[in-house]
């Protein structure tokens, strides 16, 4: 059976399509991409800053983390809409909802709630920095989900975050106290539940379902978490009434720029890779500028807490050890799971 190619590139002796771009062709698709995946970085971002700028002026986190996921799924019916993949999406969820909705809870329930609460007690930039643990707590949770062991000797990288996270946290200790250390056990949640809801319905997907883009897993995920959301609703409303026009301005932004336009920009740059390895491992490093971007946003446009010199020093470190773990070889070796895009 012939295969016809839709760009530039050859067949694999797998059928799979890799690159072969030349001269000019390869450093402007290169570009591009890095450039999407970093403006995908900056959108990302703007969950922190936002997080942080209202729950300084009194807002209820249980709002505020709800109403980003209920902004958040006409959105993506839209994007689904215009794919074409709406009504699979919708009939995949209601033939077995239980799968949706309790890993959707974990992966973004038990992700968001507590990131959103966490801007509490510590400005944007050392959340960001936090939430890297993400990375490092995705490998751990690798028995849980398939069954193998944790791959010890690939996370080298990992230390190095560590490393960066403590050091930020030292360093950031006299300016936030014990709220700076308190912060940390929201965001290990955090981090332990997203790469842990993302990976079981990814692996769920790829079992039970053929074709199944990753909006429409996103998607079936967000309706899933709608019954967490709906408690927490009900708590905020409890604790504070309803809810301001400035939380419901600040739900709905991080929703667009960091649920919807974030996302969008992400995978359509590492699309742009056609699943060559090295270029998707180059990407997915620009992820690390999120925190770079946390910095900017958060204290040139919000007059929010800009880090001392011995606090950047925590968050390049946190920077490099991203870099490296994208572009580790063992990393270049494996497809990329579609897991490791931003909050």
């Amino acid at each position: 059976m012939s295969q016809s190619t839709d760009g530039p590139g050859d067949w694999g002796s797998h059928g799979r399509k890799v690159l072969c771009y030349n001269g000019r062709e390869v450093a402007d698709t290169l570009r591009r991409a890095i450039l999407l995946g970093s403006l995908s970085a900056l959108f990302f971002s703007s969950t922190f800053v936002l997080n942080r700028l209202v729950t300084l002026q009194g807002a209820s986190p249980f709002w505020l983390a709800s109403l980003r996921y209920v902004f958040t799924l006409p959105l993506l019916a839209a994007v689904l809409m215009g794919r074409g993949e709406l009504l699979q999406a919708w009939r995949t969820f209601w033939n077995r909802p239980i799968p949706w909705i309790v890993w959707g809870t974990v992966g973004f329930g038990l992700f968001y709630l507590p990131i959103t609460m966490a801007a509490r007690w510590a400005p944007a930039w050392l959340i960001a920095g936090g939430w890297q643990l993400t990375i490092v707590m995705g490998s751990l949770v690798v028995p849980y989900v398939d069954r193998r062991r944790v791959p010890w000797r690939d996370m080298w990288p990992s230390l190095i975050i560590l490393a960066g996270v403590g050091a930020a946290e030292w360093s950031s200790r006299q300016t936030t106290g014990w709220g700076g250390a308190f912060v940390l056990i929201p965001i290990l949640i955090a981090a332990v539940a997203y790469p842990l809801g993302n990976r079981k319905m990814m692996q769920y997907t790829r079992s039970h379902l053929s074709s199944f883009s990753v909006y429409q897993r996103t998607f079936d995920m967000t309706l899933g978490s709608l019954p967490f959301w709906c408690v927490t609703m009900i708590a905020g409303g409890v604790q504070s009434g309803w809810p301001s026009g400035g939380t419901v301005t600040a739900a709905a932004a991080t929703a667009l720029f960091s649920g919807v336009v974030a996302t969008l920009l992400f995978f359509y740059a590492t699309d742009l890779a056609r699943g060559d390895i090295g270029w998707l491992a180059r990407i997915e490093a620009t992820q690390s500028l999120e925190i770079f971007f946390t910095v900017l946003v958060a204290s040139l446009l919000f007059n929010q807490q800009w880090p001392h010199p011995s606090q950047w020093i925590g968050l390049l470190v946190i920077m490099a050890g991203m870099v490296l773990h994208s572009l580790r070889p063992s990393a270049k070796k494996s497809q990329p799971t579609h897991a490791s895009a931003g909050p």
